[in-house]
């Protein structure tokens, strides 16, 4: 799912949770346009994004990290600086790695499962990650802030990350062919 799918998922997904447990009248739903409905889900989606970048701003300034935005809303800074090759789209990459949430519980790490591997631009991976493994070069530490949905976003992995949930990945780029 591309980032946009995921972004008007998480739209659509938002209002309805803020819209559960609230008694409406029937009929005043029926009389809300289509445009209208659209401009509800945008709104609601709109403040779960605001109330995410809110928290992970909190981390960040409560953790010191020097962190640089990019236009999407990964938030990335490098640990230590690599003399490899830069990574591209079509390359596969190798890297270790951590996982955590933004209440600093590790979920996933390479100590358990050996470093992670895939194809550039042509894997299921969360887009975050990608967007941030796309600025290593061979060699490179570095910490990444993935809002949710940049990562796994209402869903969750079904597994160990829950739905809605902030990643922090620390990563070091071993290789990349």
């Amino acid at each position: 799912m591309n980032l946009k799918s995921q972004f008007v998922l998480f739209f659509f997904i938002a209002l309805a949770i803020t819209s559960c447990g609230k008694k409406q009248d029937s009929k005043s739903n029926q009389n809300l346009s289509q445009g209208q409905v659209t401009d509800k889900l945008l709104n609601a989606n709109r403040a779960a994004v605001e109330t995410e970048n809110e928290q992970i701003e909190k981390l960040i300034a409560r953790s010191g990290w020097d962190m640089i935005k990019t236009a999407t809303g990964l938030r990335y800074q490098f640990i230590e600086k690599g003399k490899g090759p830069r990574t591209a789209a079509g390359k596969v990459v190798r890297f270790n790695f951590e996982v955590r949430l933004i209440t600093n519980e590790l979920i996933y790490s390479s100590k358990q499962t050996g470093p992670k591997e895939f194809r550039i631009g042509s894997e299921n991976v969360e887009s975050g990650l990608e967007e941030g493994i796309l600025l290593l070069s061979v060699g490179d530490k570095a910490r990444f802030v993935i809002p949710s949905y940049l990562a796994h976003g209402l869903s969750g992995d079904q597994d160990r990350i829950p739905p809605k949930a902030t990643l922090i990945y620390t990563v070091s780029l071993i290789d990349s062919k």
